[in-house]
């Protein structure tokens, strides 16, 4: 029975990972106006899209920022969590506790993903700094809004850019400052960032 539990747990959280990661990516893309037509951003859209149709309908997007992206993935994690909770229990967790919870699961999650992709993208201007990669290219551009405002106050040097080093940086710190809130909160890192965390 503890065996099953286990494999429905692992089921659950990596199915329910990866599909949160495509909610979250699409949303960041969005916000960074990055390509629509690039391949990866159309395999991301055909993914997401049967969920966040409906919430698009209900939900406007404003200023720019794909508010009903932010609901899905925020109602997704939720879910997800009350699933896994239940398989490992039999128990239900407290409503407003498990939306606290996917907040800060999906603010934490954002920033990995941020981080991650912030690496390769040092690793790709030593490897391949004028790569026309598609996964590359959505990369950097989904990181710009991020290194720009830095660029302003650290111009690259000596051929150098250290606008990736210093985003880190603050990547890092804001991701402190939510784990210990999270911890406050006891929310259940283990679930949904556990690959991460």
């Amino acid at each position: 029975m503890q065996t099953l539990i286990q494999i429905a747990s692992f089921l659950i959280d990596t199915l329910g990972t990866l599909y949160l990661l495509a909610i979250l990516l699409r949303f960041m893309l969005q916000l960074a106006r990055a390509d629509f037509y690039n391949p990866m951003s159309q395999v991301i859209v055909k993914l997401t899209n049967p969920l966040l149709i409906p919430f698009r309908r209900i939900i406007p997007g404003l200023w720019g920022i794909d508010f009903a992206a932010i609901v899905l993935a925020l109602v997704f994690h939720a879910l997800v969590l009350e699933l896994l909770i239940f398989v490992g229990s039999g128990q239900i967790a407290l409503s407003l506790l498990i939306i606290a919870w996917s907040f800060i699961g999906n603010a934490l999650f954002m920033i990995t993903i941020y981080l991650i992709s912030l690496i390769i993208m040092a690793i790709a201007s030593f490897i391949a700094p004028y790569s026309a990669n598609p996964i590359l290219m959505l990369i950097r551009q989904m990181n710009e809004p991020l290194l720009k405002p830095i660029r302003r106050f650290i111009p690259p040097a000596g051929g150098m850019d250290f606008s990736v080093l210093f985003a880190s940086i603050g990547l890092v710190v804001i991701q402190m400052v939510l784990v210990g809130i999270a911890n406050g909160v006891r929310a259940p890192l283990h679930f949904m960032l556990g690959w991460f965390l």
